[in-house]
């Protein structure tokens, strides 16, 4: 009677053995698959300095990098590095809407960037592009001194390259604004009278004249002036499934790094560096619109922005 009941066993007992089997394969399976997801890394390639001397983008992508070691338990590993193409940011803005050479950039603002491109509307550096200070050649000072008001800066010319946005905020003010094909070209342009006035985000300037001063011994920052009109500087991504991914952990990396404090850490150690040589106090500050802004630039949210109130006085 035995030896008949467990004819019928069998066949139970393969298929829970089967079962088994297959529950084992399924978790290897998702295993694997979990770990070939996170096998390749999230590619965030962005445009390489214009020169050996360009140093202008660093904390961006220092902040970026923060950003996504924030984000790696929940989007896994990421590659950050430039692109082997040198590029115009004019061409980088071009070659990120087609999705070709890089997949994120860090430039100011506009309506019709972000029409082109996906931004995270998050200041990187607080505003700070926004307040402007001049390279000039140092003989030239006196000429300056007198300069009150947008009237008086009307007089002079203001150079800019040819792609950037400063130029039609600089125009619908009204100023003379010359512009030169690249960033690197602005710099004899000015050493060679080309236009009296080189300006520069606080952010830029002490770093630029250092790495340009060999070369132009003339150049010098002026003395008595901050010209502000709001300008934020934002990542931008491609408009495409891929960049919208790209996109969505950075915003998540960088609205972390606020909260937690790491964002205004890193971002105070950057002003601290780049405003130790700079002497912004009892300067005249000029006010101009940008009309360049979109509505959606969170101008009211205060612990985006940095007014350097303190510095100014």
């Amino acid at each position: 009677m035995a030896a008949l009941n467990s004819a019928p066993n069998k066949p139970r007992a393969e298929m829970l053995r089967l079962m088994k089997r297959n529950a084992v394969v399924g978790l290897i399976l998702t295993a694997l698959l979990h770990v070939s997801t996170w096998a390749a890394p999230m590619q965030y390639i962005y445009p390489p300095p214009e020169s050996g001397a360009d140093v202008r983008m660093n904390f961006y992508w220092d902040i970026l990098q923060l950003a996504l070691d924030e984000t790696q338990s929940k989007w896994g590993p990421y590659e950050l590095q430039p692109s082997p193409k040198v590029m115009t940011p004019a061409r980088a803005e071009m070659q990120l809407g087609n999705s070709q050479d890089i997949s994120v950039m860090a430039r100011t603002t506009s309506m019709e960037r972000e029409k082109k491109l996906l931004p995270i509307r998050i200041p990187l550096d607080k505003g700070l592009t926004g307040y402007r200070l001049f390279l000039i050649k140092g003989i030239n000072q006196a000429a300056f001194s007198g300069i009150r008001g947008t009237s008086e800066l009307r007089q002079f010319s203001i150079g800019q390259a040819a792609s950037w946005i400063d130029v039609d905020i600089l125009r619908y003010a009204g100023l003379d604004v010359v512009t030169g094909p690249t960033y690197e070209s602005l710099f004899p342009m000015l050493d060679a009278g080309r236009f009296d006035l080189f300006s520069r985000g606080v952010n830029e300037i002490s770093a630029e004249l250092a790495s340009n001063i060999p070369a132009y011994p003339d150049l010098t920052v002026e003395k008595k002036l901050v010209l502000y009109y709001p300008l934020p500087r934002y990542f931008f991504f491609p408009r495409t499934p891929e960049g919208e991914k790209l996109a969505q952990r950075a915003d998540e990396g960088i609205r972390l790094l606020v909260r937690n404090g790491k964002f205004q850490k890193r971002y105070l150690q950057f002003k601290k560096s780049i405003l130790s040589d700079i002497n912004l106090s009892g300067r005249r500050v000029i006010r101009i619109a940008n009309p360049t802004l979109s509505k959606e630039t969170p101008l009211a949210d205060k612990e985006l922005w940095d007014n350097l109130e303190a510095e100014l006085r």
